[in-house]
């Protein structure tokens, strides 16, 4: 698809991930609708919007929606689910208030945003979802049980969606990044974010390569993984 004039939603704008990604989706002609609970410092752009949008709670993406297709026009051509989080810690001493709030974001978030988009892409028979899962969503990791189950959620959504929608002309994107030099590390014990991991610029050009696939197939899963990591 080419990505000149075509409206994108993206969660978790404001840094890492989300950051890059919405600079490069400028960089290729898109019309960006960025959803976030804060605004990304000093992204000034003619061609992005931000809106601000708590994925955690339903009445809050619809709201985000409904403004979204106001100002930018009905026509969503693609949704990416970048919005999340993680936090560490052992299953027999874990706050369940965290496990909730990595599920609200994480999974209850990515399905409230696909519900939102959903009808208006079946409407136009065209459209392109990505879902950032995590090497964590293919593999147990110890202290990570949350996380992993979160991650694991996002992949057997994914893959049961585009069984759902590609009838009706949708693409699903499944990503499975390895360790990515973001903030996410800050709150992971034993684990420093360093450049020998990936770059948020990394995830984002993948992304970007994904959305501009041709109609007629859509690439399914794609895994990630540092090429030297850090010994």
């Amino acid at each position: 698809m080419d990505l000149t004039g075509k409206v994108i939603i993206l969660t978790g704008v404001s840094k890492g991930i989300g950051r890059a990604t919405a600079e490069a989706l400028l960089a290729r002609g898109a019309v960006v609708a960025g959803w976030g609970r804060t605004a990304p410092d000093d992204l000034q752009h003619e061609r992005f919007q931000f809106f601000e949008c708590d994925v955690r709670s339903e009445v809050a993406v619809k709201e985000a929606y409904t403004n979204t297709a106001r100002e930018l026009g009905e026509e969503i051509h693609a949704l990416i689910n970048n919005a999340g989080l993680g936090i560490a810690g052992p299953v027999d001493g874990f706050s369940s208030d965290d496990w909730h709030l990595m599920f609200d974001t994480n999974v209850h978030g990515m399905f409230y945003c696909t519900k939102a988009v959903l009808p208006q892409m079946r409407k136009q028979q065209i459209g392109h979802i990505v879902n950032l899962s995590s090497i964590a969503g293919t593999t147990g990791i110890e202290k990570m049980a949350g996380y992993c189950a979160t991650k694991f959620a996002v992949r057997g959504f994914s893959q049961s969606l585009f069984k759902e929608v590609r009838n009706d002309g949708i693409k699903v994107t499944c990503l499975y990044p390895g360790s990515v030099q973001t903030n996410f590390f800050d709150d992971i014990p034993g684990t420093d974010a360093n450049e020998h991991m990936m770059q948020p610029e990394d995830i984002a050009a993948t992304i970007v390569y994904a959305l501009e696939t041709p109609f007629n197939f859509h690439i399914v899963d794609i895994e990630m993984r540092p090429l030297q990591p850090k010994k």
